[in-house]
């Protein structure tokens, strides 16, 4: 059996999630783990049987790897993703693609130039109850969509600072505004608005997002930080006799509740969506897949409707994309 050599850059909660997935295929070998604080590098590499190194970089120097995972902080994308296209390493990259739009263009142009193999952690996509949703409603046949990510600030102390993660809409609310592409079509236009920042940071503490479809649909996406637990999270579609309601109680917790006049179906699903994508994009590697469901530019798509809903909300227009 062919096994892939693989690295990992960053070691917080989702790379431990990913981390926990690779190393149980048995055609898969962790080879490398990378994190700016040592310690965390070692920790990690040992629960793998891996080498630790100080940064993504030095990594990818270091070591002959057949793919690398980059789940690194949004300030930390764009170097990372250009040293790998420059080595022609395929990588799978946690969302968002970056704290900007123009850092994920320029990466995307050089992917593309390479054809490089490229997946993109979007996990949504891989759960069943969101393929179910998908072929309840074919292209064009959304009326309204509204979604929404009311949670707690997470404890990282880069999260609540626009240069650390770009702010809520673009780190989180993202998820919410790739189910709505998915299920409702492209956005051709944003409207937004927010209030201002706490004390703990420059990032929004709610914001609010009125979308146009080019199929005619409209929607409105949501998000807020200031609670002390997660509240809603997930989408909300109205088409002609149904309502689908897509919900994320957790990363292993996620329901479709299916609504017409002669009553309601609810799906539920615990699957690992993490583990899946993870399989989805070795298989991919290993021949044995012809695509994975999100390449650097199908997200590019996802992450460019974020930034256009942060930059509406900022400057108070409307953004047509």
């Amino acid at each position: 059996m062919t096994r892939l050599r693989v690295g990992c850059v960053g070691t917080g909660f989702i790379a431990g999630r990913h981390l926990a997935a690779l190393s149980g295929f048995g055609d898969v070998e962790v080879v490398a783990v990378a994190d700016p604080v040592r310690e965390r590098a070692e920790v990690a590499a040992a629960r793998v049987g891996a080498r630790a190194h100080a940064d993504g970089l030095a990594l990818l120097d270091a070591e002959e790897l057949d793919a690398v995972w980059l789940c690194v902080p949004p300030f930390a994308h764009g170097p990372l993703e250009t040293a790998a296209v420059a080595r022609g390493l395929p990588f799978f990259v946690e969302k968002p693609l970056a704290l900007d739009l123009d850092t994920a263009r320029e990466v995307a142009r050089q992917v593309e130039d390479r054809g490089l193999t490229t997946a993109v952690g979007y996990h949504w996509r891989q759960l069943d109850v969101v393929r179910r949703a998908a072929r309840l409603v074919p292209a064009g046949a959304a009326r309204l969509v509204t979604g929404s990510w009311l949670d707690k600030t997470p404890g990282v102390p880069w999260w609540p600072r626009r240069d650390g993660s770009g702010g809520q809409v673009v780190e989180q609310t993202t998820h919410v505004f790739d189910l709505a592409r998915l299920l409702a079509g492209e956005v051709v236009s944003v409207a937004a608005a927010e209030r201002p920042a706490a004390d703990d940071g420059d990032v929004s503490t709610a914001a609010v997002a009125v979308l146009t479809f080019a199929s005619g649909a409209v929607g409105s996406i949501s998000s807020t930080r200031v609670l002390g637990w997660r509240h809603s999270v997930g989408l909300q579609v109205v088409a002609d006799g149904q309502v689908l309601e897509l919900t994320e109680r957790s990363l292993d917790d996620h329901e479709l509740r299916v609504v017409t006049a002669d009553g309601e179906e609810v799906h539920h699903t615990d699957a690992d969506p993490i583990a899946a994508e993870d399989r989805e994009f070795v298989d991919v590697l290993l021949g044995r897949a012809e695509r994975v469901q999100v390449p650097y530019a199908e997200a590019l798509r996802t992450h460019a409707l974020a930034c256009a809903a942060d930059r509406a909300a900022r400057d108070g227009g409307t953004v047509r994309l």
